[in-house]
């Protein structure tokens, strides 16, 4: 049984999501301010959280920035607003997806099956070496060079779609569509906070892209050389 944190100062909130969530079998934890969502985190280990950003003392976006230093667990924010600058800027501290209230209960759920089902994906022990970079597909590792490099669940899940294509042009919404199960439309835009945290991670000048090139007025492709 997969254990969920939902994080939300509206207790109502938290209730609408608890009950959707235990219907599918999931085991639900809750915390209504940011230093009680770190104790639960610490305490209890779950396999992902739901975080309000707008909390009280404690914000989700400082939960969001200490739970990131240590553990590459799935986030999905909750915002009230529909900023975008919000949302970029939960992206690039790590969360890995997001939803907007007022929101459906179910589509929430299915955002959280969807990250979970990635990440027991298992297909069998292939491993992809591009360049300096080493997919391990089972485990779900990637090193460049000798290093290990931590990857969220979703920058995983697009590094391992281009390298399976090296050289193919992917749209915003065709990489969303491979990576969520099902494309949301008006969420293709997220996947250029991705983008952005893993050219942190993998290039030796994310400035200027060597591995994930942008294909200005289409989307992005993994060099092949």
């Amino acid at each position: 049984m997969k254990t969920i944190l939902v994080v939300d100062d509206e207790k109502k909130i938290v209730d609408i999501i608890q009950a959707y969530l235990e219907k599918d079998g999931y085991r639900v934890i809750a915390a209504y301010d940011g230093a009680s969502a770190l104790k639960e985190y610490h305490s209890q280990k779950p396999d992902l959280l739901i975080l309000d950003l707008m909390l009280p003392e404690t914000s989700g976006w400082d939960v969001c920035r200490a739970v990131r230093k240590e553990s590459e667990v799935p986030i999905i924010m909750l915002t009230a607003r529909d900023e975008v600058t919000d949302k970029i800027i939960g992206l690039e501290m790590g969360a890995d997806d997001y939803v907007t209230k007022p929101f459906d209960p179910k589509e929430l759920v299915s955002r959280v099956k969807a990250i979970l089902r990635r990440m027991e994906k298992q297909p069998g022990g292939k491993v992809i070496a591009l360049r300096e970079l080493k997919i391990e597909v089972e485990k779900r590792r990637v090193t460049l060079g000798e290093r290990i490099l931590e990857l969220t669940p979703i920058e995983f899940d697009l590094l391992l779609v281009m390298a399976e294509n090296p050289g193919r042009v992917f749209s915003r919404m065709q990489l969303l569509d491979r990576i969520q199960g099902d494309a949301y439309e008006g969420y293709e835009r997220t996947i250029d906070s991705h983008i952005k945290n893993l050219r942190k991670k993998i290039e030796a000048d994310p400035d200027h892209p060597s591995l994930i090139t942008t294909v200005y007025g289409v989307g992005y492709k993994l060099e092949e050389k």
